[in-house]
């Protein structure tokens, strides 16, 4: 009896190993894959100085810049396998909301304003190993279209740029900003491992290099030169990093 029940851990150790040896047939030509998980956004980012362009006092302003904060937001993936080693995703989720904090002379700002960034991409991408493989990497690459909406400047920020401009003579002139939209290139690394034929775990890390113009109106007193332009660019070029659970259907 002792040696029948010596035999049950040897029995459930090569059941488990068995499991993970067997194919789990996750990731093959036609399959279907959603994800759902986490997106952070780590922007790799500088900014040009801001250029008064109209009115008294125009030109660029000496030691002004801007900084992105990191951001985070839930993130979809839809996938589809064209064949067993290539497939096309479509990457979607909640637009993050960027903040931006005022560097150089801005530094005393604070936070200079934030926006939502909107970047729906679509990404080929090539899964090494076979369709049984349990973790399969990958590398792809896409391109994604950038847009903004809720830019939002700060009441801090909107007093300092009207003293600034009015040479201290009016700090309640109200400002406005927008950002351009563009097309930009995604580069993308990962694995997925799969549990079975239905449910996986995802990690990629993307790389996106993205610049956006950035311009704000001021609408000081008729005296003081009527409503103002300025402009700045901001480079971006946000890491992103994509955590999700995924299911096969």
């Amino acid at each position: 009896m002792q040696k029948q029940f010596s035999f049950l851990p040897k029995i459930a150790a090569l059941s488990v190993m068995a499991a993970f040896a067997a194919p789990v047939m996750a990731q093959t030509a036609g399959s279907n894959i959603v994800n759902v998980g986490w997106f952070h956004l780590a922007p790799q980012d500088s900014s040009e100085i801001l250029t008064k362009n109209d009115g008294p006092g125009a030109g660029p302003i000496p030691g002004s810049g801007s900084t992105v904060k990191n951001a985070d937001t839930l993130g979809i993936a839809f996938t589809h396998f064209l064949t067993d080693n290539v497939s096309l995703t479509a990457d979607l989720g909640i637009p993050p909301t960027f903040k931006l904090n005022g560097t150089g002379i801005l530094a005393g700002v604070g936070e200079i304003g934030k926006a939502k960034q909107w970047s729906p991409a679509i990404v080929a991408k090539y899964h090494f190993g076979d369709a049984n493989s349990a973790f399969r990497p990958f590398v792809g690459a896409g391109v994604t279209y950038v847009w903004y909406d809720n830019v939002e400047l700060t009441d801090n920020f909107q007093r300092t740029i009207s003293s600034k401009y009015t040479n201290g003579a009016v700090t309640s002139a109200k400002s406005s900003a927008s950002l351009s939209s563009s097309w930009a290139p995604v580069l993308t690394v990962g694995g997925n491992y799969n549990f079975n034929k239905n449910w996986s775990v995802g990690l990629s890390v993307s790389y996106i290099p993205l610049k956006t113009n950035a311009d704000i109106t001021t609408e000081l007193p008729a005296l003081a030169g009527g409503t103002t332009h300025s402009s700045t660019s901001l480079t971006i070029n946000p890491i992103v990093t994509f955590l999700s659970v995924g299911y096969k259907f």
